[in-house]
């Protein structure tokens, strides 16, 4: 079974709540989109991250804004899921940007990423780190893998939402965000998608018929929960 949900920002009593809550079953896979925020370069945080390696589910995460991009970066690079991931343990794994994954049968893109607004009350290296916005890299990474696909996947995972849906919620984008929202404006016209999912506003909404926006909520993925039309 699959699972989908929100920031978790290392907050392991509440990330534990979450799955008792949803009575999630063992051996589920769990998917955090963005500000996973357990791979942290401080003490507590490693102890944290060691009770999820424990845990008897598979944790998967796409990055945030809020990550130790430095520490995360030195996690061997790896192939699984059919796209590229950082290993963090045997049950943990950054899923890269620009990836497609195959999951239980179901396809993944996957691209992170999103400004911080708060940076000027953090430090650089230390608690904010320039990795949070996607390079050109990045989104040459992304056209590769949309190109083999035929721009064809069943979900969407990011961290930030498409521009347009900044304002549905009644937020107001950030100048510094806008090549990344405006990119995800123009995915979500041109790629063949069933739902996407995104973080880091810290609600709990839908919009646009089929962007879920995840804070608390936890989703599980159904086999038959979407139905071809006309049935």
């Amino acid at each position: 079974m699959i699972f989908i949900t929100g920031d978790t920002h290392g907050d392991y009593s509440d990330f534990v709540y979450r799955i008792a809550k949803n009575d999630i079953p063992y051996n589920s896979t769990i998917i955090v989109c963005g500000d996973f925020g357990f791979v942290w370069n401080v003490p507590f945080m490693k102890s944290c991250l060691q009770k999820l390696i424990e845990m008897p589910y598979t944790f998967l995460f796409i990055d945030g804004n809020h990550e130790d991009f430095d520490l995360l970066n030195t996690y061997p690079v790896v192939e699984n899921f059919g796209g590229s991931t950082h290993k963090i343990a045997d049950n943990i794994y950054h899923l890269m940007r620009g990836q497609r994954f195959e999951l239980e049968g179901k396809s993944f893109f996957t691209f992170g990423g999103a400004y911080s607004i708060d940076k000027q009350y953090r430090i650089e290296g230390k608690t904010w780190w320039k990795d949070e916005l996607p390079t050109n890299a990045d989104y040459d990474t992304a056209e590769r893998t949309l190109e083999k696909c035929g721009y064809k996947v069943d979900y969407v995972l990011t961290h930030t939402i498409p521009q347009s849906a900044v304002y549905l919620i009644g937020a107001v984008p950030d100048q510094h965000d806008a090549e990344l929202t405006g990119y995800f404006d123009w995915l979500f016209t041109k790629l063949e998608f069933k739902e996407w999912f995104a973080g880091h506003f810290h609600v709990d909404k839908i919009v646009m018929n089929k962007l879920h926006i995840l804070y608390n909520d936890m989703i599980k993925l159904e086999n038959e929960l979407f139905m071809p039309e006309g049935e």
